[in-house]
Order: C-alpha cells, then structure tokens, then sequence
C-alpha cells in the first residue's frame, strides 16, 4: 500500500498535460461571451466541498488553471475525507480565466473524487471482514478518461489493475481459443480442448512478453486453472464463479499446488466477475489473493463540488 505522505502527482506521465489541453479546447471551441463579459479583472473563487466524499484529483484540477494562467491554493489534502460544505481550495487569477477553467477542473474533481470515495469504502469494508489481500479495479475504463479514474483508484487505496493492454498479458478465453485454432485448425470447443490449449497461449505470451511482463488466464474451472499454473502462469482469475465454488476452488489449487513443492507466492489468485459493494466480502477468503471489480469506477457517483466568485 502506497504511503499516505506519497504525492501521487509524481506518477503521471507528461502527457496527461495534453489531455487537459484538449478538454479545455473540448469545452471552448469558439467564441467565449460568458468570459468576454467579465474581463481580465484578477480575483478568487472558493472550491466548496458540498457532498462528503474523499478528495481526489489535485494534480488534474491545479493544471487546468495553470494552463490558464491561474494558481491553487488547496486547503485540504488529496486522500481526505471531507464532510459538506467544506472550502477546499482557492483559485486566484483573472476572473475569465478562472471562469473558463471551472466546468472542466469541476468535472475532473468530482468523477476523480467519487471514484476514490467507492474504492475507499469498499477496502475499508473488506478490511473490517479481515481480509488482507488486494482490492483491485479493472481495464473497464472510459477511453479518454482511463488515467483520471485510475488515479482515483489509487488515492481511494485500492489497486489499479493493470493500465494498459501492454502492462501485463492477460489471456482471455478468447485468446487461448484463438491460439489453438491457429495452432491446429478448426477445433471442436470442449472444456477439456480448452484446458489443453492454455499452456500453448502461456508459453507463447511468456515467449513474447519475456521475463519482465506477467502473464494472467482467465479460467471457468479448475482443470483450467490447474493447466495455466503448470504452464507457469503468475496468476490465473476464477471468473463468474459462485463464493462457495471460490472458496473450494482456491484452497484445492493452494494446498495442490504447495504439495507439489510450488512455494506460496509462486502464483497469485483472483476472482473476479460480479463483484460488487453488497457481495464482494462473501469472496475473500484466506486463499484468493486478489478481489478485481469495475464497480469502484464505473457506473459510481460523484463527490459534489461548486467553485463560488468571492465578492470584496
């Protein structure tokens, strides 16, 4: 877990900057009369907390003003848990600009906010059932808005998954069907052809990616997850199965596979598939050491957030 003193902002990479620019150039592609009306005058708005919610999203929120010209004075900690109405920040500069950055510095901190809100709870609720293992989010993300919600991700506490097609294989039943017809032709879709085709896809991703990319398979039973470990899978992820059938399933691989001289922590189990705030205790369990869920980012609320003109 990510030291709370950590500056998050010192993960993204420059092109986030780029990203800003382009929703500032989204949000005003012509002619700005709202601004025109007000001027160059130099003045400050109050960023107002209106809802509770952790706040997340800072570096996102100061660089669209910097972009215009503004600076932020926060009053508040990114990761902090606010309660309504609380004033978070302060934007000075001219009042145009202030007022032409506010719509899209608002949207990205609320979504941003919302997003590390659920992941929050939902760590904080597997924690309070003794679970130790990781909570994570999945690739379900909005394209063009994938780093905001994995920034969110993390300031919530949970674990971002994977960011990219290119940080970790993850092979899919898709991808192992698709390697073995390649491989051999057209082939009748059994579980069994199924589960002998994995270790091909294994070896054939480990041979591409090398040493440093992990190599995930997504299975639908045990027979599956028992040939992607033996192929040298790092991790194999039950899907849609039950919390019974996780639970049977995760202890019979761990105490198989431990018998068989594979040390603990040679291979990593997630479950994943319909995780949700009201179901996800039900699966963690001493043995599953990763629980994945779109739910802390897609589909969540917002933290509500308003940026008021101070009048002097």
């Amino acid at each position: 877990m990510l030291d709370k003193t950590s500056n998050l902002g010192h993960l993204l990479p420059p092109t986030y900057r780029r990203l800003i620019t382009s929703w500032l150039e989204e949000d005003c592609p012509s002619f700005d009369c709202g601004g025109f009306v007000v001027g160059e005058s130099q003045g400050e708005a109050r960023l107002l907390g209106k809802s509770k919610g952790v706040v997340a999203g800072v570096p996102f929120f100061d660089e669209v003003f910097v972009q215009l010209g503004c600076w932020v004075e926060w009053h508040v900690q990114e990761g902090e848990t606010i309660d309504p109405i609380k004033h978070c920040a302060t934007v000075r500069g001219p009042m145009r600009k202030i007022l032409l950055g506010e719509r899209v510095a608002l949207n990205i901190l609320a979504r941003c906010s919302g997003i590390a809100t659920k992941s929050s709870s939902l760590v904080k609720a597997l924690r309070h059932h003794g679970w130790k293992g990781t909570l994570a989010g999945t690739r379900k993300t909005t394209p063009g808005f994938r780093i905001v919600e994995k920034y969110g991700i993390l300031v919530g506490g949970a674990d971002p998954h994977r960011h990219d097609l290119s940080s970790m294989t993850m092979l899919k039943d898709n991808h192992v069907w698709a390697c073995a017809n390649k491989t051999a032709g057209s082939l009748t879709q059994t579980p069994e052809s199924i589960a002998s085709a994995i270790p091909m896809a294994v070896q054939a991703a480990k041979t591409a990616g090398g040493f440093a990319i992990k190599v995930e398979v997504e299975v639908r039973s045990i027979e599956e997850a028992n040939a992607a470990i033996g192929a040298g899978a790092d991790i194999v992820m039950l899907d849609n199965f039950t919390s019974d059938e996780v639970r049977v399933a995760a202890r019979l691989l761990k105490t198989g596979w431990a018998a068989k001289g594979k040390l603990p922590g040679t291979f990593l189990i997630e479950v994943s598939g319909g995780l949700t705030e009201h179901n996800a205790a039900l699966y963690a369990c001493e043995d599953v050491d990763i629980l994945s869920t779109s739910s802390i980012h897609q589909g969540t609320g917002i933290v509500d957030f308003s940026l008021k003109v101070s009048l002097r």
